[in-house]
């Protein structure tokens, strides 16, 4: 059996939508479980006991959790080969999981910094630079993506949705809220609006009920 604890619009949308590839393909079912972080439920002595970082996504399999996006996407792909979530060959493989890695840890932190300056800085004025500069290098690394979606076709390893997927959408809703335009970015956004659309990734979004566009222009 697998539960899911993950927060609506958060990073765990990866791994959610993940599982519900992993459905569509092999009909393996798994429960869904909502952790409502401003209610600090991601706080309590249970949650913490799975997860010390305080954090989403956890992954229980057969009662032992996991944590860790990259982590549990290579479990999820190892567990589930029929689902085609990673590239089978070697070496195509091991690209994928560098890419991976790269979104985790790169464009997903440089979102971060834009998004709790206070955790960076103490001064206003600190916190205000740190979130400027931190948007301008969220904005590069979306450009990056958008460079690979380039090649998609439909979607980023072809018909077969990913993980890679699930991410570029989630990272491009985060734009919004770093004041960037998704529109800005056509080739990305006309990507990840067919990701949207694939019937596995809709089911996942209509259960977190979020949308793409989180911009809101300037007044």
């Amino acid at each position: 059996m697998l539960e899911l604890y993950f927060a609506p619009g958060a990073c765990s949308f990866v791994p959610h939508a993940g599982l519900e590839i992993i459905k569509a393909a092999t009909g393996e079912t798994f429960e869904p479980k909502l952790v409502k972080l401003h209610k600090a439920e991601h706080r309590t002595p249970a949650y913490l006991a799975m997860n010390p970082n305080g954090q989403v996504p956890v992954l229980v399999a057969d009662g032992k959790p996991l944590n860790q996006i990259v982590a549990i996407c290579d479990y999820l792909d190892r567990r589930f080969p029929k689902a085609g979530l990673l590239p089978t060959d070697a070496w195509a493989r091991a690209q994928a999981m560098s890419q991976l890695a790269w979104l985790n840890n790169t464009a997903h932190p440089a979102f971060s910094h834009v998004f709790r300056p206070d955790a960076y800085a103490q001064t206003d004025a600190a916190k205000a630079e740190i979130k400027r500069i931190a948007a301008g290098n969220f904005h590069k690394c979306l450009e990056r993506i958008q460079d690979w979606a380039k090649g998609a076709s439909p979607f980023w390893f072809g018909a077969g949705l990913s993980f890679h997927d699930a991410y570029s959408f989630t990272l491009l809703r985060w734009g919004g809220h770093a004041g960037i335009d998704p529109g800005t970015l056509p080739g990305l956004k006309a990507y990840v609006e067919r990701v949207m659309a694939a019937a596995p990734i809709a089911a996942a979004l209509e259960r977190e009920r979020i949308k793409l566009d989180t911009f809101k222009a300037a007044a």
